[in-house]
């Protein structure tokens, strides 16, 4: 019996991938769930296993564009234990030994030539008669000759670096590309700024760190602190918990929070979902997995999928301040930047205090400016006095 195998549903936006990798050739026998082919999304990479054993063929080739529910191949389970031959490679054809060069004559020697007359006679400056005798000249002429001095060795030449290099973009590139593109020309995106003070959530992880890992098993980071600081401002000030679908503003009450992980294939912005009934330890663990997932390449659809409100983190790699892009459909993105020690003015005293600038870049079509300032207002308070959160004032 044949089983086709086919490309199953790969999320909401998801039409098409990319046969990336064949993991398993025609002809060649699979086991049931093995790993027989990686596909290439527009967001993530995904691996198929094989339904059942038997003999595996195909019908796409590496590269090839397919479609979902298309039939990509199928598996003989009546061939199972039959392994396909190996293929035979053809005998190389044996080397003809190499023509030995023909015989040169040997060089004829050059006519012995007669041995040339003696150096004329050298005079003294003093005119007296300074003929050297033949027997003396010969003794000179038999001397060795003064050796070159050696040359000191030459330092070679660093090899010639290439002015350039070129790659095929990956077609997870080419989509964020794309997107980024299309959230740029298709958005009427603003960026509005402020900033916090981070010395109260600074001195609570220092002083909760311990008991934090001994109850969660995971560190107090900052990111837990923004997230439950967002859904605070996003219940304050909905519009920003809005986007836009057709003619109509789909405003939601969920809180599901994308945060923007950096991989070495792209960037990759992941869902924790319910961030409202979450608790930090909740938080920093759902964190955790998804770091883990990253480095391991493992990242999948459903773990991208939905989402109302981005936040990234330029901080980590010592961004200052920057505009953020909008991740569409959502209207609203958070940038966090780096925390550095700035002179402030605090009860009419300069001191020195811990600060981040924030940047909230947003849809003026779905929000107005008041409401953006108003949400990044709310955000430094939340921040800057986290008792707030507990509270949700």
């Amino acid at each position: 019996m044949n089983v086709e195998i086919k490309i199953p549903t790969m999320g909401e936006s998801v039409s098409e991938a990319i046969v990336s990798n064949l993991l398993k050739p025609s002809g060649s026998h699979v086991k049931a769930d093995e790993e027989i082919v990686e596909l290439e999304t527009d967001k993530v990479n995904q691996v198929l296993y094989a339904p059942q054993a038997g003999q595996l063929t195909w019908q796409v080739k590496a590269g090839d564009t397919v479609k979902i529910g298309q039939v990509i191949g199928q598996i003989d389970t009546a061939a199972q234990g039959k392994e396909a031959p190996a293929p035979t490679a053809a005998p190389t054809p044996a080397k003809a030994a190499p023509t030995p060069p023909p015989a040169q004559a040997a060089p004829t020697p050059p006519p012995a030539q007669a041995a040339p007359p003696p150096p004329p006679v050298a005079a003294a400056p003093s005119g007296e008669s300074a003929r050297k005798l033949v027997p003396e000249f010969v003794a000179e002429m038999k001397q060795p000759a003064p050796s070159a001095p050696t040359a000191a060795p030459s330092t070679p030449l660093p090899l010639a670096i290439p002015l350039a290099t070129r790659k095929k973009m990956s077609n997870l590139r080419k989509v964020i590309a794309q997107k980024l593109v299309e959230a740029k020309n298709t958005t009427a995106m603003l960026t509005t700024f402020n900033e916090a003070d981070m010395t109260a959530i600074m001195e609570i992880r220092a002083k909760e760190k311990d008991n934090f890992v001994k109850k969660y098993g995971v560190k107090l980071g900052f990111m837990s602190f923004f997230v439950k600081g967002v859904v605070a401002a996003l219940k304050a000030i909905p519009q920003v918990n809005s986007y836009i679908e057709g003619d109509e503003i789909v405003q939601l009450n969920s809180y599901d929070i994308g945060l923007a992980v950096s991989t070495e294939r792209g960037l990759l912005v992941p869902v924790v979902r319910g961030c409202d009934q979450l608790t930090f330890g909740g938080i920093e663990s759902a964190l955790e997995k998804y770091a883990k997932k990253a480095r391991e390449g493992t990242i999948g659809v459903d773990d991208l999928r939905g989402g109302s409100f981005t936040i990234t983190n330029g901080g980590v790699f010592g961004s200052l301040l920057s505009t953020p892009i909008l991740n569409p459909p959502q209207s609203g993105i958070l940038g966090m930047h780096a925390i550095v020690k700035r002179p402030v003015v605090v009860d009419d005293a300069v001191v020195i205090r811990p600060m981040m600038y924030l940047a909230l870049s947003y849809d003026h079509r779905v929000i107005d400016g008041k409401e953006a300032v108003m949400f990044l207002v709310q955000l430094k308070q939340n921040l800057e006095d986290p008792t707030r959160l507990l509270l949700e004032l």
